[in-house]
């Protein structure tokens, strides 16, 4: 795919003065009678952010997502300030900034880092009920409503945004997604088509801000075909021209088995498949690859508070992207202080794009690892890779073990007991962790329950099993946490370790209402 009108004209670079410094664009770009509004008025009177990155893309005679990173860090640095003054403007956000000491814009990173951490907790008093966290009143019109469905705590969260800025971000991560996600991919002069199975009803993030960003990827159709059954897919994969679907990850799990009875020609048309936050294990990957021969698998990882976190842009590589201009994202320690390259870290994101209704810094409740820069020529940006769900930890008595590295590896130590590959064999797996009796569960939904519980029970055997989770859980620790335990003192600490296998519609696997699989569920 070819440049088809992903990005607007640049004037010519001869045109435009020279930028200078980086810090004096940015300076250019948002002066100081912008910088800090003094009021209401001057807050709905703010030309957007999205107008900054085609002001920036003009002088530089560049794309944004090519500009230098010094020039991308201080344009995002001004527009931070910028935020952080308009917030200001509500009592409810001054009252919250003061009591961290915070009464001003930040002067620099370091700065910046001082602003308190939100969570879902904050994004529930500032925007439901009576919304009071919001600049501009909601009476005033020309918002959004999007709210989540509460997976991880059960209550739903809703939060409000402009349409205005819905409207530039979704332009902005759509030209993104084409130009580098599936550009590649969906090739040839055939249509090109985009699906989504995302979304019971549409007032769901998953429903309207992926989809929106998703019919703003240039140069293709758009199907928002929501949950689908067998006949359904094989209708609409049935047009001619290469396929790309994005779902949630157990609704790409199952396209292999909805694509069974599919024409040849319907599934090689099956290009992409791009799943939702989360991990998608490699045996489900084989068999989507054994019913469409030509499917790549990628990660789009999104969240109610920013609909296109990262795009994985290499299936070969685990690594995702962030979209240039349209967050920021960072990865803190306890503390709210930036993580180093190659440490994990929790993310924290805040939109940049909106002034109506800012919210600094939000904890999605992911685990990230920071990952170096990408500095390529077609291509400057921030990388990371997901590591699991916060709530995704094992405690075990005072130890905390990151639940998807314990479960890689006590895959690696079955595989060198003989026992067998969870990795490829396993549909669903949950850590089920019995703290009152101590002990720890991993069930694993598999085909052949009989054979393989023969394996894992007799031929292995409850020694070697236990033996697996102590030589495994050290691997989990996290970086500063290493020479916290070993097998010895788990051994002391009075647990038991049992894996069981079920069969793949067990009720056993507890799983939410959207039909997503926890990996940790702690009992009593």
């Amino acid at each position: 795919m070819t440049d088809t009108g992903i990005h607007r004209p640049l004037a010519a670079p001869a045109a435009v003065p020279g930028p200078g410094s980086p810090e004096d664009l940015a300076h250019r770009l948002i002066p100081d009678w912008e910088l800090k509004p003094d009021g209401l008025d001057a807050v709905r009177a703010l030309p957007s952010f999205a107008s900054k990155l085609r002001a920036c893309e003009q002088v530089l005679g560049l794309r944004y997502d090519r500009a230098p990173h010094a020039v991308q860090d201080a344009l995002t640095l001004r527009r931070v300030r910028q935020l952080v003054n308009t917030v200001l403007l509500n009592p409810l956000w001054r009252s919250r900034l003061a009591g961290a000491g915070v009464t001003g814009a930040p002067a620099d990173w370091e700065d910046w880092q001082r602003i308190p951490l939100s969570d879902k907790e904050l994004q529930r008093d500032f925007f439901m009920g009576e919304r009071a966290g919001m600049v501009i009143p909601l009476s005033e019109g020309g918002f959004e409503i999007v709210a989540s469905g509460g997976t991880s705590s059960g209550l739903p969260l809703e939060t409000v945004y402009p349409l205005t800025e819905l409207r530039d971000t979704y332009e902005l991560a759509g030209r993104f997604m084409g130009e580098h996600q599936l550009a590649r991919y969906l090739t040839g002069d055939a249509p090109k088509w985009l699906c989504t199975t995302l979304a019971d009803y549409q007032m769901w993030s998953s429903g309207t801000m992926v989809g929106g960003v998703l019919q703003q990827v240039p140069g293709v159709n758009y199907i928002g075909a929501g949950p689908v059954t067998a006949p359904v897919l094989e209708h609409m994969f049935g047009y001619p021209g290469p396929k790309a679907l994005m779902g949630i990850t157990a609704g790409i799990a199952i396209l292999s088995e909805l694509g069974a009875a599919m024409g040849q020609e319907a599934r090689e048309s099956f290009r992409v498949a791009m799943y939702g936050s989360g991990v998608l294990s490699r045996r489900k990957r084989a068999e989507l690859l054994a019913v469409y021969p030509n499917v790549v698998v990628l990660s789009y990882f999104a969240a109610t508070q920013a609909e296109t976190i990262g795009l994985q842009l290499r299936s070969e590589s685990p690594v995702l992207a962030a979209v240039p201009g349209l967050h920021l994202i960072e990865i803190v320690d306890q503390r709210g202080r930036w993580v180093g390259e190659g440490e994990e870290g929790e993310l924290v994101v805040t939109r940049l794009h909106g002034h109506e209704a800012p919210l600094l810094r939000l904890k999605l409740g992911d685990r990230m690892v920071r990952r170096p820069r990408l500095d390529g020529p077609e291509l400057r940006t921030q990388q990371f890779e997901f590591a699991g769900r916060t709530g995704e930890v094992l405690h075990l008595n005072d130890s905390q073990y990151s639940a998807a590295a314990a479960y890689r590896a006590v895959c690696r130590q079955l595989l060198l007991a003989g026992g067998p590959d969870l990795a490829e064999l396993a549909h669903d797996v949950q850590f089920v962790n019995h703290r009152e009796s101590r002990s720890l569960v991993l069930l694993a939904s598999v085909d052949d329950v009989p054979g393989l519980s023969h394996l894992v029970e007799a031929v292995l055997g409850p020694h070697t099993v236990h033996r697996v989770f102590l030589d495994a859980l050290p691997q989990a620790l996290s970086l500063f946490n290493h020479g916290e335990a070993n097998p010895a003192s788990i051994e002391k600490s009075g647990y038991g370790f049992r894996i069981q296998l079920v069969a793949r519609a067990s009720a056993e696997i507890e799983r939410t209402a959207v039909g997503k699989v926890p990996l940790v569920r702690d009992r009593g």
